[in-house]
């Protein structure tokens, strides 16, 4: 990938029509971004102009969905019927219609014993399920918007998590997990010193094509999307998808990645890329 403008590369638009726009032969028919850092500014808001581009762009036949690394707190962020679909936990689970397409948890017998190794050795560690942080440490303290939470040792059946984390307090942590990361099982850390532990076939590019192949009528491909984020765990969507656009805030890892650069989080990055691109004049 080498074609980089910064804030906001447009294309040359040269055949619009009721199921996308697109660049020559190239149409895009599906809009996918992240949440934090990318759509949703730094106080977590999201403005009213992005609000309705989305709307704008939606209304043109153009599917819009996101893929987060959060999980049920999404929803107290940004709401779902602005969607046609999202991807939740990193790809772990992927919806459309607020119908559950694409399933990818952790089985309890792989992570139980393997947080409990990581507890005796003094990290802080949590297994999310259903919307429950299930950690040894106090979660509300952390992060004040997350009331349900337990405190746990992990010796009880907890179900299958949806995804772990890890808080890194010191980079020296990371050579703790990774010799007994269970084989079925990958790290991604983030920007924010956390080390999100996933299912291998949990990745948001993989949950974002199980969206894709449920619009049957549309008929989308990977070449016909185009996608938003900010950190490392975006870039292979970013990378993967038609076209890849990296916030102005990213970091520099996913901008030299990415075809596009746009505008940052804050100044409404997202919606002005789509305003200038997508939208029909």
């Amino acid at each position: 990938m080498l074609l980089h403008c910064f804030f906001c590369g447009r294309f040359i638009n040269e055949m619009l029509d009721q199921d996308g726009i697109g660049q020559g032969n190239y149409m895009i028919k599906m809009v996918v971004t992240d949440l934090d850092g990318t759509l949703l500014r730094t106080d977590k808001s999201v403005s009213q102009y992005t609000v309705d581009v989305i709307n704008r762009v939606r209304q043109q036949g153009i599917k819009v969905i996101f893929a987060t690394a959060r999980g049920a707190s999404a929803q107290l962020l940004i709401p779902y019927e602005l969607f046609d679909g999202y991807v939740l936990m990193n790809g772990a689970k992927a919806y459309v219609n607020n119908r559950l397409i694409y399933d990818r948890t952790i089985p309890a017998d792989i992570f139980r014993p393997f947080l409990r190794e990581l507890s005796n050795r003094n990290l802080k560690v949590a297994a999310e399920t259903e919307g429950v942080h299930f950690a040894n440490f106090n979660v509300k303290k952390k992060w004040s918007y997350i009331d349900n939470f337990a405190i746990t040792d992990y010796t009880n059946d907890l179900g299958n998590a949806d995804k772990l984390y890890v808080v890194i307090e010191d980079p020296n942590q990371v050579d703790i997990i990774t010799p007994i990361l269970p084989k079925e099982l990958y790290l991604n850390l983030t920007r924010d010193n956390l080390a999100f532990i996933m299912h291998k076939e949990a990745t948001k590019f993989k949950g974002v094509l199980a969206v894709a192949n449920e619009f049957a009528r549309t008929n989308i491909s990977k070449s016909e999307i185009v996608a938003f984020g900010d950190d490392i765990n975006d870039k292979e969507m970013l990378v993967s998808m038609g076209s890849g656009v990296a916030m102005g805030n990213a970091i520099e890892e996913v901008k030299m990645s990415a075809d596009y650069v746009c505008d940052t989080n804050d100044n409404d990055g997202v919606a002005k890329w789509l305003d200038e691109n997508i939208i029909k004049k």
